[in-house]
């Protein structure tokens, strides 16, 4: 029986995030990302088996921790509630904001580490029976409100390394009541 590992997954996943955050994805290195963790390069690819892996990991922790909180705002505050979570989300997580643009999902198939095609296959399942389940809207039109225009309207702050400023929270607002109620 081998020894227990000393650092749990989620220990290494946040090292990861503060380096992915500090230096952008070229910079996290399993060499780096273990000296942030304080451990050996080894126990990493013990526990991943490449970075590719840890960082497509990382990714996935990052995008169900966020759908989380956009299934929790369309239950509580509607369709404009979960519109408005995803600039808020990434004005108090900018760590995890940067991670959320390392990957697009329709560029995944070719270069995703095949352990986790499960994962990335599951991974839309609770915002889509969330969409599927609101009432009285085009889905359509919701999704269109509630997913594509904030992603759209964060991305180029993000990718930039910017926080999304107040004015994308209003252009948000403004496009979900001209969609939805049109």
């Amino acid at each position: 029986m081998g020894r227990p590992a000393k650092f749990s997954e989620d220990q290494i996943l946040d090292a990861a995030l503060a380096v992915v955050a500090g230096g952008g994805p070229a910079g996290a290195t399993i060499g780096a990302i273990a000296e942030r963790l304080g451990a050996p390069s080894g126990s990493l690819y013990h526990r991943f088996g490449s970075r590719d892996l840890l960082l497509a990991t990382l990714w996935i922790r990052t995008v169900r921790r966020f759908q989380r909180g956009f299934v929790a705002a369309l239950a509580e505050g509607g369709a404009e509630g979960a519109a408005l979570h995803t600039p808020r989300w990434c004005r108090m997580h900018p760590e995890e904001a940067a991670v959320l643009v390392l990957h697009r999902r329709q560029d995944l198939a070719a270069t995703w580490p095949a352990g986790l095609a499960g994962d990335l296959d599951a991974l839309n399942a609770e915002v889509s029976e969330a969409l599927g389940s609101f009432p009285g809207t085009d889905r359509e039109r919701l999704a269109f409100a509630t997913v594509d225009v904030p992603y759209g309207a964060v991305r180029r702050y993000l990718l930039a390394g910017r926080t999304p400023p107040p004015l994308v929270d209003e252009l948000i607002t403004a496009t979900c009541r001209a969609v939805l109620d049109g």
